[in-house]
Parts: structure tokens; C-alpha cells; sequence
């Protein structure tokens, strides 16, 4: 159905983009080779661990207060955690399965971005923004990574395209939907759903409004006790169950995690910090090739100045600027936090370049130009510090400086024959440009099934539970760096002197024999065969420790090293 009051100066495109096409690249984009590789270290890993034990603890409790490596675990809602343990129980526990929340999360958002496409009366540029945001390399790589900004970016953006459509039709159904989607991105990454949801909608409504008189009666609307009640159906449930379970949960969960992490006083002190420009480059990088379009923005445009249009791209700005503003001056910094900018900067991109036809082509035929010197540039800084790759193993027979030479010549090759085509072209035109995500994508993938023993613990549990089994196995401070073992030993893994940000509350909260002292581990050494996995900068500690005399055998397996009895 068409909505006038939200339309966006129609167009006659001369880009036809088919939906099949659409699909088509994104289910390439984000299936292709999705467990081709091993869970990945780090977050990847605990959260991939988390549902298995939630499976395997056949407690209801674990699934009120998740429980990572044996221990509660109560930093992030458990949205995610209960939809990839939905998602093990169906397919059984695998990396693709693992992955397949942020994969459909992604192709959610595609489909969103369509819709909202369709709702604006702007379709071409809805599906432009659909190939966009599922082919920019760092949208690509988050799609395919067990983490919880896939999944709010989806809820978020369907609460926000609701909200945005109750705002001009006042159907009361699309306030409810949107109040629907906001319980469960409350329930998919925490209050900063509400935070950024609250803050787009408030700036949009105020800065629409004639007077603040306005304002205030509009802002009385969204108060409408059936979207007020499915919002609190959804998202009270588990917050009130998690209190009752764990004493400390709100303080933990809401002060500790939220209030404290923005103000970089949060215990532990587990996330980096960075400048208010910190994200500017890596948005450049989330949207490659496409951030390369920006420059063509300066070419002149036929502008609508009606009040609708003007109120479309001001809601669209603020959809992705006010979440871009709140993690830049948030003191906690963090790469994925970026996903969740990446859908309306996207649709932003695709009306503007809509609103020019395109682009004229000479103007089409720039960016290959630009991103081919770009890749020429890196080459030469990867032929003058190749040297710092030596420590990584070979990629497809190749050195790595070798392997990444060869993908930036092949991106710079393309990025030329890209910027060629979009210019002869028309009816092809600037798609031609989806050749360079998908070369990207693909050398990645083959780059990280490459270095699997460097970033995942894949190949050191095979060794461990075939060359090595029956012996108990121990990791030497160090668990976040190698996070996917329990995943893949489908059990807890004991930690020797724990120097672990993420189980440090449960070691707290929880008496256990998972986190043992040194001299623990001693008296551990007198009864049983054990296998201790120790990480190259911890080697020297641990052949200084007391007991290192009672190993009599090790073996390197990728970044770690295997001492056993």
C-alpha cells in the first residue's frame, strides 16, 4: 500500500534492478561457505558455547541466567542465545547452525529495507540499499559471525520502519509492531535499543512539529496502552525471572552493564576505548565499494521540498546519525557496534544516488577509478611490510604477502573492468560494482580457512579429544583467546590462574572447581593425566611454574602449544 504523506519525489529510474537479483546476491553474500570454517576465538566462541550448554544443562534456570564455560554469565539478553539453541536443536550443533541467526538476521534486514522501499514509494532505491548493505564488506562479515549486532540491527530497524509509518497513517497496528520489534531488539542486545529507538523517534517527531505544543500532544499518541502491554508481554518476562533467579541481576545487568560500560567505569574493564572520530574510516570500510559512491553526492540533484520528502530524509538521517553520534561518544568502543548504522545509511545512499539517475557516466566510472588506486596503494604497503606477516601460515601455497598482494591486484583489475562496465553500460550501471564485495568476501573466506589454527580451536580439540584422549584438559590464564574449545569439546574447560574478563563475575557469583590456582593444578598433576593449552606470550610464566617439571611433553597446534603428562 502507498503512502502518501511519507513519499519521497517519485523517479523514473533508468536502473531497473530485478528482485531475483536482489536475493540472489544476498543469499550468496551471506550462505555461501557459511561453516566452512571453525568458530572463531573470542566472542565468536562464547557465544556459540553459551546455547550449547543452555541444550545440554536441561536446567531451566540456564536459560533465565546463561551460563558460559560452567559459570553465569549475565552480560548480554538472551535472545540470541535462546534462537541459536533453537537453531542447534533443529539442524544439530555446527558452525553453519551457529551462525544461522545473524545470516537471517542480515536477509531480514534486506527484506526490510525493501519494504520500507515499497512503503516510500521508492522501490528501485529500496532494493539498490538491499545489494548495498548485504554486499559492503563489513555488513558481510558480520552477517556471518555469531554476535548480537546483526540481530539488533534487524529488530531495530523493523521498530523504526513501523514507528516511522505510524507517524504519518496513525494505524494503530504499526505502532504496536514497532513496540512488538522493540521488545524483542530489548531482548537481542539491552537497553540501548530503547536508548537509540527513543532518540531517532523523539528528533523526528520534534524537529516535524510546528510548536512544542505540538510536539507534546503527537509524543501523547505513542502512549497507546495495547502497544504499551505487547511491549511489556514480551520483554518484562525474563527481566523479572532473572531477578528472581540471581539477587544480583539488576544491579549487574542494568548499572553495571549498561550505565557504567557508556561511562568506561564498567568492572571488568574488558572493551577499548577510542577518539569521537573512531568509527568515521571503519564506516568507509562497512560499506565498501559503496562508501566509494559518496564523492558523486556533490553532482547537482532535483530536490522535493515538500513536507513529506523534507520529513523522509530527516527521519533517515536520524536513523543512522543518532546511533553513529551515541557509540562515538560512548567511552566503550567496538567495531561491530557499527552494524546497526549500516541500514539507513544505506537506503540514504540509494535515494541520493536515485535522485541522479544513477549517476551521468563519467561519474559512474570514478569510483573503479578511485578504488583501484586505492588497492595499488595498499599493494606497495604490503610489498614494504610483508615481512611483519611471517609468523602466518601459508594461504592457497602462498606467503600471506604474497596471497595479499595477488587479492588487492585482482581488486584493482576488477575495480577498473567494474568502473568500464558501469560506464558503457546503462542498464547495468553501477551494479557492475558488486564484483568487488563478492572478490573481497571470497578471498576472506579463503584467508580464514587458511589461518583456522590461528583464530579457532577447531584443529587443536581434534588433536586433543583423538591424539590426546582421556586426559583432562586445562587452558593456562588465558580463556577469551581460546574461547571455542568448550564448544568444541562439548564441555567446560577448567582455567589455570584465570586472568578471564568474561568469567570473572561467575567465578564470583558461583563456587566452582573451573578456575584453580596454580597450586590447585599441582595436586590436580599427582592424580590424573591432564593437557594444558598454553598460549605463546603466557610460555614463559608457565615453564617458570613449579610444576612445569612434571610435563614431559608438548606439541604446537596453530598459536597454542599442548603440554601433557
Amino acid at each position: 500500500m502507498g503512502h502518501p504523506e511519507i513519499k519521497i519525489l517519485q523517479v523514473k529510474p533508468t536502473l531497473q534492478i530485478p528482485l531475483w537479483l536482489v536475493w540472489l546476491v544476498a543469499l550468496g553474500f551471506v550462505l555461501t561457505a557459511l561453516g566452512s570454517y571453525g568458530i572463531l576465538d573470542n566472542n565468536e566462541g562464547l557465544y556459540a558455547e553459551i546455547p550449547r550448554e543452555m541444550l545440554a544443562s536441561h536446567d531451566w534456570r540456564q536459560w533465565v541466567i546463561p551460563h558460559l564455560n560452567g559459570l553465569p554469565y549475565m552480560e548480554k539478553p538472551p535472545l540470541l542465545y535462546w534462537l541459536t539453541a533453537l537453531s542447534f536443536s533443529l539442524f544439530g550443533v555446527s558452525e553453519w547452525s551457529a551462525r544461522l541467526v545473524p545470516a537471517l538476521s542480515s536477509l531480514a534486514c534486506v527484506a526490510l529495507l525493501m519494504r520500507f522501499g515499497q512503503a516510500i514509494q521508492r522501490p528501485q532505491a529500496g532494493r539498490l540499499a538491499a545489494l548495498m548493505f548485504v554486499s559492503g564488506v563489513g555488513v558481510a562479515v558480520m552477517s556471518r559471525t555469531l554476535m548480537f549486532d546483526m540481530l539488533l540491527t534487524a529488530c531495530l530497524m523493523a521498530a523504526l520502519t513501523y514507528a516511522y509509518r505510524y507517524s504519518a497513517d496513525r494505524q494503530v497496528g504499526l505502532l504496536r509492531r514497532a513496540y512488538a520489534w522493540l521488545a524483542l531488539a530489548l531482548m537481542a542486545k539491552g537497553l540501548v535499543a530503547v536508548m537509540l529507538f527513543a532518540a531517532v523517534m523523539a528528533l523526528t517527531l520534534l524537529l516535524s512539529a510546528r510548536t512544542l505544543g505540538g510536539f507534546v500532544r503527537v509524543c501523547r499518541n505513542w502512549f497507546e496502552p495495547g502497544a504499551i502491554l505487547l511491549f511489556l508481554a514480551i520483554a518484562a518476562p525474563w527481566h523479572i525471572a532473572a531477578s528472581l533467579v540471581e539477587p544480583i541481576f539488576p544491579w549487574f545487568y542494568f548499572i553495571n552493564e549498561h550505565v557504567l560500560r557508556f561511562l568506561g567505569r564498567r568492572e571488568p574493564h574488558d572493551y577499548y576505548a577510542g577518539s569521537w572520530w573512531y568509527y568515521l574510516p571503519r564506516m568507509a570500510l562497512y560499506l565498501f565499494p559503496w562508501s566509494f559512491l559518496l564523492p558523486s553526492l556533490l553532482a547537482p540533484h532535483a530536490a522535493d521540498r515538500t513536507d513529506g520528502a523534507k520529513n523522509g530524509r530527516r527521519f533517515l538521517l536520524l536513523a543512522w546519525l543518532v546511533p553513529l553520534i551515541f557509540f562515538s561518544i560512548s567511552s566503550a568502543k567496538a567495531n561491530y557496534y557499527l552494524v546497526v548504522v549500516m541500514p539507513f545509511a544505506a537506503l540514504q545512499l540509494a535515494l541520493a544516488l536515485e535522485d541522479r539517475d544513477f549517476l551521468r557516466a563519467p561519474l559512474r566510472m570514478a569510483p573503479g577509478m578511485l578504488i583501484a588506486l586505492f588497492a595499488a596503494a595498499l599493494c606497495v604497503a604490503v610489498a614494504l611490510r610483508g615481512s611483519q606477516l611471517a609468523a602466518v601460515p601459508p594461504i592457497v601455497g602462498w606467503t600471506p604477502a604474497q596471497f595479499m598482494s595477488a587479492a588487492l591486484a585482482g581488486l584493482a583489475g576488477l575495480a577498473l573492468l567494474a568502473g568500464l562496465a558501469a560506464w558503457r553500460w546503462v542498464k547495468l550501471g553501477i551494479l557492475a560494482y558488486l564484483i568487488l564485495p563478492a572478490w573481497c568476501t571470497v578471498a576472506l573466506i579463503v584467508a580464514v580457512n587458511a589461518v583456522e589454527p590461528l583464530v579457532s580451536t577447531r584443529p587443536l580439540a581434534h588433536v586433543l579429544q583423538t591424539e590426546l584422549a582421556g586426559r583432562s584438559v586445562y587452558l593456562y590464564r588465558n580463556f577469551e583467546e581460546q574461547s571455542s574449545l568448550p564448544f568444541y569439546l562439548a564441555r567446560p574447560v577448567a582455567v589455570i590462574d584465570s586472568h578471564s574478563n568474561d568469567l570473572f563475575w561467575g567465578n564470583k557469583l558461583q563456587a566452582n572447581d573451573l578456575l584453580i590456582s596454580s597450586d590447585q593444578f599441582e595436586q590436580v598433576l599427582s592424580s590424573r593425566q591432564v593437557a594444558v593449552v598454553v598460549l605463546e606470550r603466557q610460555l614463559k610464566d608457565f615453564r617458570a611454574s613449579r610444576f612445569f617439571a612434571r610435563i614431559n611433553g608438548q606439541r604446537q597446534i596453530g598459536a597454542a602449544t599442548v603440554f601433557f603428562n
